[in-house]
Order: C-alpha cells, then structure tokens, then sequence
C-alpha cells in the first residue's frame, strides 16, 4: 500500500507539472494571437478549485488527474457574439491556428531542455559502460565481445555511460550490423561487430541491452545487509542492518544467490539464521513471508537487500557542467530523444519492437515513483523523457491530437481552403477509437507487468 500511493503521489506530481507544461503553451501562444481563452483546466471533471484572471479566464484544477486542456473562443462550438468574432481561434489565419496548435508539443520540448540543464548543472553521476559478462551464444558472444571490455564508441559516435549505449542500440535497430570500439582488460583498443540483421526487442519489456547479450558490470554482492524492509520477515526476526550472513539452518551461506533460493523455496517455513553482529554469532529464528513470483508461483520473501562491494577506481564518473554547456547539451539530449521517439513509434509500426513494451499510466506512476525514490536527478531525468514522449506523442496525426489537428491546417495551408466539416468529424471519431485502443493496449501491458 505504502509503494502503491508513494507511486500514485509521484505520477500525479510529474503528470500535472507535464500538462501544465503543455497546456500554457497552447494558453501563452494563444493569448499573443488575439485569441480569447476561456479555461485552462488542470484534469478532468468536477473541478476542486478554480479561479479567474482580469481577462475573465476561468482557471481550473479538476478531480481526474489524467491530462488538461485549454478552451478558447470558437464559433464551431460556441454561439459568439458578432463584436467577438475577430477572437474566435477559428477566424484567426491558418498560420496562427498552427502555432497555437503546436506550441503544446513545442513546450514540451523546451521544458525536457530546461529540465536537463539544471541536471547536468546539479551533477550526473554515472557507471561507466564496462562488460561484465557476455551471454552465450548471443550477438555479442558472437562479435567476440569480452568481460571487461569498456565500450568507448558505437556506429563512430562516444558512449560514456549505459543509456547512451542502450539507446545507440534502440537507433540502429533494423540495421544489418553496428561496430562498437572497446578498451578490451589488456588496455587493447578493439572493434567488436555485432551482426544485429533480423534482431528485434518482441519481448515484452526486454531491455536491449540483455537482448543483444550484453551484461553490465556491476559489484559482487556480499552478505552483510544494507537495507531491512519495514513490516518484513526480516525486521519481525530481529535481523539489522550491516549485519553478515553465516549460516541458514547450521550450513555455511557462500554466495548471496543460494541464499537467496533457499529463501524462495522456504515460504512459510521457519529457519535458523545465523548472523555476525559485532564480532559474535548471533542465531535468529525466521520464517519467510510467501508472495507471488514473476512466474505466478509462490515463493518466500524475506526483506533484505545485501550491500556491494566498492566499485572499481574509475568505474564511476560524475560529471558538472556549467549554465551554458548544460543548455546546450540538455538541447542536445532532447533532440536525441525526440529522434529517439520517433524511431520507436517507426519500429513499431514495421514490427522491429512489439507493441508488447507500450506502457501506459500504471507503467508510468511505477517509473515516476522509482525515479523519485532514485533523487532528483534521476526524477529530472525521468520528467524530460516523458515530456518528450507527451510531446512526440501529440504531434501524431490522429485527429483528437495536436497532430491530426495541424494536420488538417496545413492540408488547408496547401489547398487554400479548410477541409470539410464533415471529413473533420469522421476522422475525429476514427481518431478517437485508435486512441482508446491504444490506450486500453497499453493498460493491459501495465496490468501484465504488475
């Protein structure tokens, strides 16, 4: 329950900052065109409160936490008197139309370059991109790719931290190969190949990275305990933090992975923890909570998280920027991702990523509500990849969207004429069943991932 509304209070929080977002764009270009706003609204629904300005703008923050939107003046909707017609949105010139239209996704964007500059200002902490192991048999078991091999470039261009090689990964995706230049253990520079003709992530929520075989290094775990979940089997036997692991039931624990399957296998079932606590054994009755696995059977769960060993030196880099180097990679960056989101939305369509890895709110409550928990940089970085996505995601051409609306504007900028109210209409409906399909797709998508 505690996960559950700490995810639900950070999917409000992001989604209301990104709408707001969003939405003053279209009221700020709108205002500057002549055009009268009449709401800007917060959700949907009963309103919880609202507010108006001098110009008579009804300001809004509804019950349904789940998008916004901006009504202004409009004689296809509303009856306007005659002396307010010249601001009406639909007598202003097409022109003005596109912007205001637009401006939604265009804030959007700025506000992913804005977000980004203060974190490159605040400081990005990052593992470098070591290989700690190579799955057999896999497309980098097969390029030659090693354990220790630090990856430098990919296709020509540098990588200095996981994301980027995941998504120079996710930017080739449906090209026949990829060279990929590495410092192998021996400090040697090598060129590994990856043969990735034919790969596609249609798995749901395959991580790319793990599709091509590639594991990150990561620091062995040991067993002394860093993290004792609160209500837990653990905290209820007694056992503390920097406490070490030494036997289960009188034999030796070795690696934290057996433990970790003796535990799964023991739901239910009381055992004999022993643990060194200040330089003495200390016995502990304990008996693992059962819960569901990802495989949909039952398992025992414990509540414990162990500590890492120290990373290697110069496995880790944090980097600080100054106000203009961050603007201009933070412009950067989302030029990459908008990139980025469209190539997906394109590898969708032609099958190279299955519609399997759409997500839909749930997904998004979990990531915000992980990525809160992370710190604000990882929130930050978490913010400026949904609100390019939300932007992206309003410039498709479907009518109930931004897209389908600049659509119709530019066809009418092209004919000299609009298209008709009618042919509006039908691809107003048509538009809306897609968007309720996908919607309800993705809902299903979150449901199967909980």
């Amino acid at each position: 329950m505690v996960d559950f509304l700490w995810n639900l209070t950070s999917f409000i929080v992001a989604l209301g900052i990104l709408v707001t977002v969003h939405e003053y764009g279209h009221f700020w270009v709108a205002r500057r065109a002549g055009v009268e706003v009449q709401r800007f609204s917060i959700g949907f629904g009963k309103p919880l409160c609202r507010w108006y300005d001098k110009q008579g703008t009804e300001y809004v923050i509804a019950m349904i936490p789940l998008g916004g939107y901006v009504k202004m003046l409009d004689e296809r909707v509303d009856d306007v008197p005659a002396e307010k017609s010249h601001l009406a949105f639909n007598n202003k010139p097409v022109l003005s139309r596109i912007a205001v239209v637009s401006a939604g996704p265009i804030a959007n964007f700025l506000f992913a370059i804005i977000v980004l500059a203060a974190m490159y200002m605040i400081g990005v902490q990052h593992a470098k991109p070591f290989v700690g192991d190579v799955q057999p048999n896999s497309i980098a078991a097969k390029a030659n790719m090693q354990s220790g091999d630090h990856i430098l470039t990919m296709a020509g261009k540098e990588v200095s931290s996981w994301q980027d090689v995941t998504f120079a990964l996710m930017r080739h995706l449906g090209e026949k190969r990829l060279e990929v230049k590495v410092q192998d253990a021996h400090q040697q520079i090598a060129i590994r190949t990856l043969d990735i003709n034919g790969w596609k992530l249609d798995k749901q929520d395959e991580a790319p990275l793990n599709a091509v075989g590639i594991v990150p290094f990561r620091p062995a775990l040991t067993l002394t305990l860093g993290h004792i979940a609160d209500d837990s089997a653990a905290q209820q036997a007694g056992l503390q933090i920097n406490d070490t692991l030494v036997a289960l039931d009188g034999e030796p624990i070795e690696d934290w992975q057996a433990f970790v399957q003796r535990i799964q296998a023991s739901a239910n079932t009381s055992l004999m923890l022993s643990v060194s606590r200040d330089d003495r054994v200390v016995d502990l009755p304990v008996t693992p909570q059962e819960r569901i696995g990802p495989n949909g059977a039952s398992q025992g769960f414990l509540g414990v998280i162990p500590l890492l060993e120290k990373w290697p030196d110069g496995y880790i880099e944090t980097r600080h920027y100054g106000p203009w180097d961050s603007m201009v990679l933070g412009a950067e960056k989302t030029f990459e991702l908008i990139r980025l989101s469209f190539d997906m939305i394109g590898n969708l369509i032609t099958g190279q990523v299955s519609v399997k890895n759409l997500s839909g709110p749930v997904g998004i409550a979990v990531g915000a509500g992980n990525s809160v928990s992370y710190g604000i940089v990882a929130f930050l970085s978490f913010l400026a990849l949904i609100s390019v996505n939300l932007g992206v995601f309003n410039l498709l051409p479907l009518p109930v969207l931004d897209g389908g609306h600049l659509m119709y504007y530019i066809i009418e900028l092209i004919r000299k004429k609009p298209v008709s109210e009618k042919t509006q209409e039908l691809g107003f409906k048509v538009g809306a069943l897609v968007l309720i399909a996908l919607t309800c797709f993705a809902l299903l998508n979150d449901v199967s991932r909980l």
